[in-house]
């Protein structure tokens, strides 16, 4: 889809077109907002309403997601998962120490967010302290995203290139990441 099929959409939907839409896939549309607020076609803060309340329902179905547990999991997986308690006794214990910092840093790095979520999740944390974090980070993380649309102007296309390598790596360091807890938390079971 060009410039002009985007801004007919616009035109004639509002933000009624980009509201579903920031909910599938919310920092490319964010940005895509900023872009058309910069050029007067949606209201700004009406905007920023309709990209953080779609992002912290994202948050919340992935949330409920990992509340719902293995159920949703392959058997093979959530077998293995069920018989390693002591891992899960360390994954609780981490989002109850640290749960605010994980949520915010997942929310900022974006690639790691869907993980610590479904975390958040499984390891039952107070959902309204869920909410509330994700909020504060959500207003940041869409603001910023907005104000890089408006910045960038019609250049908002190459934004997505950016992002998806910066996804890339940020997702590969949380796996690292995540393999070194891993194999931390083993040997300490040994």
């Amino acid at each position: 889809m060009d410039n002009a099929e985007l801004l007919a959409l616009v035109h004639q939907y509002g933000l009624a077109i980009l509201a579903p839409l920031a909910l599938i896939e919310g920092p490319i549309v964010s940005i895509l907002g900023g872009y058309l607020a910069g050029h007067g076609l949606v209201k700004l803060p009406a905007l920023l309403v309709v990209v953080i309340a779609a992002d912290l329902l994202g948050d919340a179905i992935l949330y409920g997601i990992g509340r719902r547990g293995g159920r949703l999991l392959p058997a093979r997986l959530r077998a293995r998962m069920s018989r390693n308690t002591k891992l899960q006794d360390r994954l609780k214990r981490e989002m109850q120490d640290h749960g605010a910092r994980l949520l915010v840093i997942a929310k900022l790095t974006h690639g790691a967010g869907f993980a610590v979520l479904l975390a958040a999740g499984a390891t039952r944390y107070p959902f309204p302290r869920f909410l509330l974090v994700n909020l504060g980070a959500t207003i940041i993380k869409s603001s910023a995203l907005v104000a890089l649309g408006w910045w960038l102007g019609d250049r908002w296309q190459h934004a997505e290139v950016w992002m998806d390598r910066a996804i890339v790596a940020v997702v590969a360091l949380a796996v690292i990441l995540l393999m070194v807890w891993l194999h931390r938390a083993h040997r300490s079971e040994a």
